[in-house]
């Protein structure tokens, strides 16, 4: 949000994180692009291989088969996620949805990393004929055609990535009444006199959060085309090397090395998605710039302060306060989204000094 738009008026009926996670547009349509044309792939290797008795050709069909498998976990956490968004039983959306796709994607990863890892092992220990002719054909293939699903999906990504300010700043709870808490929800526009330097701290802090805020059941989907891209890539080194120069050993290195490749970027992702799942702040130190802005207007102690990630850039903060000063909602609603954009905001304020 730029200072100069307004917060939502308090008959706006609409829930930010009720409303479909905001994603990429061309995500979906392109992971099923993507789904079927590893589905095409396999079918023809898994109907060639059967043909021809070739062991190459069968083994990576099913290999593709895994792919096939996680790319559409992605596509179907996309339609779920799109098509539940609005269902009140999700208490803050269905954005966590694309974490626990990329969660489930991810690992299925780390188990082909191992499994490729324990048979690089194996045929370093017992070496075994490799049909060369056969499958270098088929890992140029591959890389074709994960080459092509990369840019497909990297083109989704890309054109999801918008730095700018979202175009909302949350979404209030109805008023409530009660002896020593305020609980009413004031609003009121932001005020256009913001600094300069303080304008780009903001901006400085939206780019971080949607940094920490990606998609990632496209980055699980983009992760797997990957790594089957440098598996193609790296077995053709391997199967040329065999097939000119007798180095038979260096396909199963190279198994290795990219099965270690593959476990680090999976790695990596798991830890990501885990985060969000267990609703992991976005960082300490955006949350106490949130806390600092809350307790510069008028005389404020923050006692409590939650801020979270609900799905991709989707972030819920929730804060008690307490003054004895004639702050309204309204001044701590801009203060909040002052440093961070907020999709949900729950502010209570506690007055000590408030008749019962």
């Amino acid at each position: 949000m730029t200072p100069a738009q307004q917060v939502p008026a308090v008959d706006d009926p609409a829930c930010s994180v009720r409303a479909p996670p905001k994603v990429s547009p061309s995500g979906e349509a392109r992971t099923r692009w993507v789904v079927g044309l590893t589905a095409v792939m396999m079918f023809a290797e898994l109907i060639a291989g059967t043909i021809t008795h070739s062991l190459a050709l069968t083994a990576d069909g099913w290999h593709m088969a895994t792919h096939v498998g996680a790319l559409g976990l992605s596509a179907l956490a996309y339609w779920y996620a799109r098509t539940r968004a609005g269902e009140t039983r999700f208490a803050f959306g269905t954005g966590k949805v694309y974490a626990l796709a990329g969660f489930t994607s991810s690992t299925l990863l780390v188990i082909v990393s191992f499994e490729m890892v324990s048979s690089g092992i194996a045929r370093l220990i017992t070496p075994e004929v490799v049909d060369f002719a056969d499958a270098l054909p088929v890992a140029i293939i591959g890389l074709v055609v994960n080459v092509v699903s990369a840019w497909l999906l990297d083109g989704a990504h890309s054109h999801g990535h918008d730095h700018g300010a979202p175009d909302h700043a949350g979404h209030d709870h109805s008023k409530h009444d009660h002896s020593k808490h305020d609980h009413s929800h004031d609003h009121a526009g932001h005020d256009h006199d913001h600094g300069e330097h303080k304008q780009e701290q903001a901006e400085a802090l939206r780019r971080a959060v949607h940094e920490k805020g990606h998609d990632n059941n496209l980055r699980a989907a983009y992760l797997h085309v990957v790594a089957d891209a440098l598996t193609s890539l790296l077995a053709i080194v391997a199967l040329l090397a065999g097939r000119f120069y007798s180095l038979v050993w260096l396909d199963a290195v190279v198994a290795i090395v990219a099965a270690l490749v593959i476990l680090k970027w999976a790695w990596g992702l798991i830890s990501d998605c885990a985060r969000q799942l267990i609703d992991l702040g976005p960082s300490t130190a955006l949350r106490d710039r949130v806390q600092a802005a809350l307790e510069q207007v008028g005389e404020t102690k923050v006692v409590d302060l939650h801020l979270w990630h609900v799905g991709p850039t989707q972030l819920v903060c929730v804060a008690s306060v307490s003054t004895s000063g004639p702050q309204t909602l309204g001044d701590y609603k801009r203060a909040v989204v002052s440093v961070v954009p907020v999709d949900h905001l729950t502010i209570e304020i506690a007055r000590p000094g408030a008749a019962a």
